[in-house]
């Protein structure tokens, strides 16, 4: 894009485009390290397990599909000084109802669900110390404490380091395994082996694919690109973001490929499946490869854990502070949102509400079942997100909301309307699974 001086949505010039540079690099890493969980990660080792290298190209694909949906928040962040909120809220009251019932219901399962994963390793490395529930309530006042008193430079450091360790396991891991490059290559062929439809478009809509991609506009915002001029580091950021989760999806595709389908050995499903793993992994390599693992696997949940706690809570100071003003009635200046305003954000009232809903209500389903409609209202809402994200983003973004030169173009429309399409086939297909 050229270097030219870029105007926001009241008309006014913005300060010149910034050079895109890694120096700059942090929300991606944010974002990836957030959406990238455990659970995603058992979904493609059953995927590479099952189908072996076969399904390559739509983990390259889901990697593309992300960045155009990604780039699409945070570009409406950057060219209309206005939150994602505030843009669903400018379409009607419908937004506010649906986002409302989800975040509370969403927050209250994720929430026991996020300290369970974040127990699992610790508990499979210390088998002889406390159980299950024990760690998770821990860790979910570790996450407590740390997004409540930490601001995002020091959450950005920390996640950084997570998914270092994240990466370096992952990859690592799936050069003991001694990939088959060959057949690597073949598998960015689509095909569609028998029984593997479900599969591929778990692959290409799953794994980074959920709430944390509409907090990602935040986080740009948190780190203090606030205006159009940002533009061109946002969308390098954004994409070394998914490239890293790409390359995640790969790596794990290559151990299910490798470790698994040739010998038909079966994970459990969720993520206990990573405990399997880490069993097989201890026979074929020895002890030390499976703790590395098992560190991995605790680097993956707990950055779930915290960009979570972090980004959502952000996402819900703003609904508050929306509901509570008068109805949106036309553009702000960019200047409005910036690292000040989610700065004030993070020490609010709502913020921190929504973090204790994350840590303690959760903890009771941990001694129970979850009731049975309380787990198909959250499966519903839950499969409603991606599309409800993917539509509104094409919508607001090919709107007079949008400052003209920021608005969609035919690859963006395309790209948007392919994620729309593609979640809500997923999202039919999960209700249909719900336990009714």
């Amino acid at each position: 894009m050229a270097e030219t001086r870029a105007t926001t949505g009241t008309g006014e010039p913005a300060s010149r485009p910034r050079q895109s540079s890694w120096k700059y690099i942090g929300p991606g890493i944010v974002v990836a390290a957030t959406g990238v969980g455990a659970g995603d990660l058992v979904a493609t080792l059953i995927a590479g397990s099952k189908f072996g290298y076969t399904l390559m190209w739509a983990a390259v694909i889901g990697c593309v599909v992300k960045i155009s949906l990604a780039e699409a928040a945070g570009r409406w962040h950057l060219a209309t000084g206005r939150t994602l909120f505030d843009g669903w809220r400018s379409l009607g009251l419908w937004t506010t109802v649906y986002f409302a019932v989800y975040v509370v219901l969403w927050g209250f399962i994720y929430g026991a669900t996020a300290m369970s994963s974040s127990a699992l390793p610790i508990v499979a490395l210390f088998p002889d110390g406390p159980g299950l529930k024990f760690w998770a309530i821990v860790t979910g006042l570790i996450g407590l404490a740390f997004v409540w008193f930490n601001r995002y430079a020091v959450f950005e450091k920390v996640m950084t380091v997570l998914i270092g360790i994240m990466f370096v396991v992952v990859v690592y891991v799936a050069a003991r395994v001694v990939p088959d490059v060959g057949a690597s290559f073949a598998g960015l062929l689509p095909v569609l082996p028998d029984g593997s439809l479900l599969y591929t478009l778990g692959l290409i809509g799953g794994v980074g694919g959920t709430i944390t991609m509409a907090a990602y506009g935040y986080w740009v915002n948190a780190k203090g690109w606030s205006n159009s001029s940002w533009m061109k580091v946002m969308r390098l950021d954004n994409r070394v973001a998914y490239i890293t989760t790409g390359i995640f999806v790969v790596a794990m595709l290559i151990v299910g490929a490798e470790l698994l389908h040739a010998s038909q050995v079966a994970l459990t499903s969720g993520d206990r499946g990573l405990i399997d793993l880490g069993k097989v992994l201890e026979d074929r390599f020895g002890a030390g490869t499976a703790k590395l693992f098992l560190v991995g696997f605790f680097a993956t949940s707990f950055s779930s854990l915290i960009g979570v706690w972090h980004g959502v809570s952000l996402m819900f100071a703003d609904f508050v502070e929306r509901f509570r003003a008068p109805a949106a009635g036309g553009a702000k200046t960019e200047e409005h949102e910036g690292a000040d305003v989610a700065e004030r954000r993070q020490r609010s009232l709502p913020f921190r509400a929504y973090l204790l809903w994350l840590t303690f209500p959760p903890m009771t389903l941990l001694w129970l079942d979850e009731p049975f409609g309380l787990v198909i209202a959250y499966g519903v809402l839950g499969a409603f997100f991606m599309p409800f994200l993917a539509l509104t983003l094409l919508w607001l973004l090919n709107s007079s909301r949008t400052p003209g030169e920021w608005r969609n173009g035919w690859v963006s429309n395309g790209m948007l309307a392919l994620s729309g399409l593609l979640f809500v086939v997923l999202c039919v297909q999960q209700v249909r699974e719900l336990p009714w």
